[in-house]
């Protein structure tokens, strides 16, 4: 009898797993994140790619839209 309650609760533990992990698994499967990565990739500066490889991705990729910010003001100043 003390079996029971557990053999009716795994599956609900289970079913919950399995929706965390499309919970997690899901942002890793869009495409628009493995653009963003090829085309940071692609421009990045050493500095950068070692921010990515240390911090991960969102503290690299942030590092190069504030430097294409800047450099787009520095342009827009020299007109």
């Amino acid at each position: 009898m003390t079996w029971l309650p557990l053999a009716l609760l795994l599956p609900v533990l289970l079913l919950f797993l399995m929706l965390s992990m499309e919970k997690v698994e899901g942002p890793l499967r869009d495409d628009s994140v493995t653009e963003q990565l090829e085309s940071f990739l692609d421009a990045a500066r050493p500095d950068e790619v070692e921010t990515f490889v240390s911090e991960g991705f969102s503290p690299a990729l942030e590092r190069y839209w504030r430097r294409r910010r800047l450099a787009r003001l520095l342009a827009g100043r020299s007109r």
